[in-house]
């Protein structure tokens, strides 16, 4: 069997993977130290999380104050991408939180926005009704236009990455699947299909596939499904990026985001459909059930009247998640193996500077990048404590 010494390999290169590939290679550049990335499918590829044409991304974060300093420093990290690889990559159309003026998300977002003195603009329902007529709005409805926000290109960004990775001098290895990963002492050894790799550091970003390589988190991590969704407005000029936003809305228990059309016929606007969690990947749900489909349609219909209520596009994607619904990024094998998981449904707007925590956590041991709530150890201590 064949043998490949690098320094650093970046074992699964979606979101997290490829963004973490550039920010290695980029940090390596010039030291004559060797960065690989093993991928089991191509470059692009439809099995992953982060597929599906859009993203929506905001910079006001209502998950806690950790999150928009992360944030804003993704934004910028994609800008340089953007103008590295010639692509655009964010889609800079405004992202708007829609909900009743009571609901928690809108006071958790006006709490990021005054924290970090944000650019912001706090719309009343009659507000919304003269900028954004595309929405149903109910009286006590209370909008938040974050204009650092809008959407991004999920499938541009990854190869974008993959690619700025390459031309500073990263080995990419595709459609090569990773059989195991095992500390040594003085190094991880990476069984392949294509041979055997020996890295001094190992960045595992394998997203639904990670409790194959790292079984001790099989109690942590868990496999969701998550459905995406496009409807056909009767008015798709209404609904054009400088015109209509990225968005989030909660209206009674129900909560979609969406973005402006791409396709020139469609938006996208996914209610959000609770499929059951699963242990592995191949026990994921694939489908969307035409029950489902129906209720999505009224729900979207629901919040944007113009819409035909039948999606004309939709697909199932898997999601790992944890129980405390935040990731897990942390070191083992004293810190020889550094891993991403766990992304729970909130990650790839996050990707660029999560990509840069773990490159950070590979070669210095460290970052400003990781929050404490994201190691291992919380995620254990949270889940004792129920």
């Amino acid at each position: 069997m064949s043998q490949t010494r690098v320094d650093v390999a970046v074992v699964g290169l979606g979101s997290i993977g490829a963004m973490a590939l550039w920010r290695t290679a980029l940090a390596l550049s010039g030291t004559g130290k060797t960065v690989l990335g093993i991928e089991q499918y191509g470059p692009l590829h439809a099995a992953g999380s982060y597929t599906g044409e859009s993203r929506l991304f905001r910079v006001a974060a209502k998950e806690g104050r950790f999150f928009t300093p992360a944030l804003l420093r993704s934004r910028e990290l994609w800008h340089q991408l953007e103008s590295e690889s010639g692509r655009t990559l964010l889609l800079e159309a405004g992202a708007l939180s829609l909900a009743p003026g009571d609901h928690p998300d809108i006071a958790a977002t006006l709490r990021a926005i005054d924290e970090f003195d944000l650019q912001a603009e706090v719309l009343d329902a009659d507000g919304l009704r003269r900028r954004y007529p595309q929405f149903a709005i109910e009286s006590d409805d209370v909008g938040i236009l974050d204009p650092l926000g809008g959407g991004s290109r999920p499938e541009a960004s990854v190869l974008s990455g993959i690619e700025a990775a390459e031309r500073l001098g990263a080995q990419v290895w595709t459609g090569v699947e990773v059989l195991d990963v095992v500390s040594t002492g003085d190094g991880v050894r990476i069984l392949t299909a294509r041979g055997e790799v020996i890295a001094d550091r190992v960045i595992v970003t394998t997203g639904s596939w990670t409790t194959r390589l790292v079984p001790e988190l099989a109690d942590l991590v868990t496999v969701a499904s998550f459905g995406l969704t496009w409807l056909m407005p009767r008015h798709i000029e209404w609904f054009t990026p400088d015109r209509f936003p990225g968005f989030m809305r909660d209206l009674g228990d129900v909560h979609a985001f969406g973005v402006p059309t791409l396709d020139g016929f469609s938006i996208k606007i996914c209610p959000h459909v609770i499929l059951p969690e699963v242990g592995d990947y191949a026990d994921r749900f694939t489908e969307l059930t035409p029950d489902q489909l129906w209720w999505i349609g009224e729900q979207a219909q629901r919040m944007i009247p113009d819409l035909v209520p039948d999606p004309v596009r939709w697909s199932v994607h898997p999601d790992s998640q944890t129980a405390a619904r935040l990731p897990i990024i942390d070191t083992v094998a004293d810190g020889a193996i550094v891993i991403a998981t766990g992304l729970s449904g909130n990650g790839f707007k996050f990707s660029p500077v999560w990509g840069e925590a773990l490159a950070q956590l590979a070669i210095e041991g460290r970052s400003d990048w990781q929050n404490p709530l994201f190691t291992i150890a919380a995620h254990r201590q949270h889940d004792a404590a129920g």
